[in-house]
């Protein structure tokens, strides 16, 4: 039983909001395609298919970041609990886990065609560099946006076998909502990685954090009204997605830099705002 409690704590799956936030994207790619195609099996199917490997990958890329950081860790108060950093499971054991939870993610993976497989490999690359990113780079949440996005593409892929304009514009938007919520999460860390000379856009735009994340808020929402123009009207699909860019501005509002307790509640929210956004996408027919 405790070493059940180690994997999940490794493993982050009794935080479920980070594997949610890899798999709207996924969601969104798929009920984008779906508006075209209209094939509801495919849809479902290939909706629980991008669920099961959002958690999959989620749980290896928590497990492999842990690695990494585990030095960095100890000095955090927000880490330093985690079980690799704290000494409850080995380095060995959490590489046997990582390549296992892989190996079942991958047998999703070719579940697809082969143009979706070439992508999810490709997507490999950007998941295991992301905890070296904010070594080298104050934007290491920009790095997470093309990570965590990816699915989009893929998802699309899956089903039309192409990559198009359009899913590509949906992929950038995104990237921005990840590089907004990504900060808001930093700023908990603020205090310990600034001593240990961890780097992030948090660190970066602390002076004028509020503005930097309204401003990756309002291009998520620009790009976003600029793909779906042609379907805004007096519809369902317009009142969801106001409601998706009321969300956004509802975190914009509740977080405070000197209040990690409303960042983290802000950062959590984009749970709801991720399924306002797939509903929205869903209803475009309706």
């Amino acid at each position: 039983m405790e070493h059940l409690k180690i994997f999940i704590n490794l493993t982050r799956l009794n935080k479920p909001i980070g594997f949610m936030l890899l798999f709207w994207p996924c969601s969104w790619g798929l009920a984008y395609t779906y508006n075209l195609n209209q094939d509801l099996n495919t849809f479902l199917y290939y909706l629980l298919l991008f669920f099961l490997g959002s958690v999959l990958m989620r749980s290896a890329g928590c497990i492999f970041n842990d690695i990494i950081d585990k030095d960095l860790d100890k000095k955090v108060e927000r880490t330093k609990q985690r079980p690799i950093a704290a000494g409850k499971i080995s380095i060995k054991k959490s590489f046997f886990y990582i390549i296992n939870l892989c190996a079942l993610a991958f047998l999703i993976l070719i579940q697809f065609n082969l143009l979706t497989i070439i992508l999810g490999l490709g997507s490999m690359f950007l998941a295991f560099s992301y905890p070296f990113m904010k070594r080298i780079t104050y934007w290491p949440q920009l790095f997470l946006g093309l990570t965590f996005n990816w699915g989009i593409i893929m998802a699309w892929a899956a089903v039309n076998n192409n990559v198009s304009y359009e899913i590509i514009i949906l992929y950038i938007s995104a990237i921005f909502w990840t590089l907004g919520y990504d900060t808001i999460y930093g700023v908990q860390d603020m205090a310990d990685d600034e001593i240990i000379g961890v780097k992030s856009t948090s660190i970066k735009f602390k002076k004028n954090i509020k503005f930097f994340v309204s401003t990756s808020y309002l291009l998520t929402s620009l790009i976003l009204i600029y793909l779906f123009k042609d379907m805004l009207r007096l519809n369902i699909f317009t009142g969801l997605l106001i409601f998706f860019i009321l969300s956004l501005i509802y975190q914009i509002k509740k977080f405070n830099k000197h209040k990690s307790e409303d960042c983290l509640t802000a950062f959590k929210f984009n749970n709801v705002s991720g399924l306002i956004l797939f509903l929205s996408i869903c209803s475009i027919n309706l």
